[in-house]
């Protein structure tokens, strides 16, 4: 029974890493209907970004541990929300009357540029975090020991994932998203700034697959440039899994995603975690087809 609490923490984790990347792509399908294979790159850069900033800032020394990180977090988000801004810019927007196809095939170039650039700026090899930033201690509940790292991963995940539902569900710009997700021509003719709608989703879904990159560096302990293709096709299963364009269902397809490779690893085979997950997913698409919480999709009357 340990184990399978110890896997189920570590599962929540993970996920809510998947989730946070997930809502990068989901949010852009659910305006666009366009899968942004760069955001996984995004992600990776927010690594590498966190890390330059911890290391030449040394932020953790000047102000602790927990404002140091907080405030990295921050640098991070904003430096990847202008990035995702710059992208949308310069790859989708030209492209926004252009057949669908095109810009698949920018988003492919600008992965593959800002693939290349990580990996030119610095280098194919491991980079590795310091690892005096986030405590070593455990939590001990019974004869469970659970790392405060862990929950602190967790928490950070389910917080912005809950301001995030929050901020779509009950501001005036989160509604101006949900209706260009529904419909682009009605919302113009409702006096809905379309191009400003899709800049904000640009804004704030790369600065959240940022964080995530930070988390990842923070929990464990070292990057590379390709881990973006890993973790962006878990990501985007996860996003399948709950619905794509529903940005609930990201978060419930990443956490559960996350959960099943866990389990996976711990009760079957840890070679065959994501076999096992990508086994799960095909049997709930068998059965709902749209994903867990269904695709949105528009009524047209």
């Amino acid at each position: 029974m340990e184990q399978f609490f110890q896997q189920l923490t570590n599962g929540l984790a993970v996920g809510g890493i998947y989730a946070l990347i997930a809502l990068g792509y989901t949010m852009v399908y659910g305006v666009l209907k366009l899968i942004n294979f760069a955001h996984a790159d995004l992600f990776t850069l927010g690594a590498y970004l966190g890390l330059t900033l911890l290391t030449s800032m040394a932020l953790t020394n000047h102000l602790g541990p927990l404002w140091g990180t907080l405030l990295l977090a921050l640098m991070v988000m904003g430096l990847i929300a202008l990035v995702g801004a710059l992208l949308d810019r310069v790859a989708y927007r030209p492209l926004r009357a252009s057949p669908r196809l095109s810009a698949v095939v920018s988003a492919l170039g600008a992965s593959i540029f800002l693939q290349n650039t990580i990996m030119l700026v610095y280098g194919a090899r491991f980079q590795v975090y310091p690892q005096n930033i986030l405590p070593k201690a455990a939590i001990e509940l019974g004869g469970l020991s659970i790392p405060v790292v862990r929950l602190m991963v967790l928490a950070t995940s389910v917080i912005m994932m809950a301001a995030l539902y929050l901020f779509i569900q009950k501001t005036k710009i989160g509604t101006a998203i949900r209706a260009a997700a529904i419909d682009q021509g009605a919302a113009r003719l409702m006096g809905i700034d379309v191009n400003r709608v899709i800049l904000m989703v640009f804004l704030v879904g790369p600065s959240l697959g940022g964080l995530a990159g930070l988390m990842v560096g923070l929990y464990y302990g070292q990057i590379n440039f390709t881990m973006g293709w890993n973790y962006g096709l878990k990501a985007f299963t996860a996003a399948i899994l709950g619905g794509i364009g529903n940005i609930p269902g990201a978060m419930v397809g990443g956490l559960l995603l996350g959960i099943i490779e866990a389990m996976g690893a711990a009760y079957l085979s840890m070679a065959w975690k994501d076999a096992i997950a990508f086994c799960v997913l095909i049997m709930i698409l068998i059965v709902r087809p749209t994903g867990l919480l269904g695709e949105r999709v528009a009524e047209k009357v």
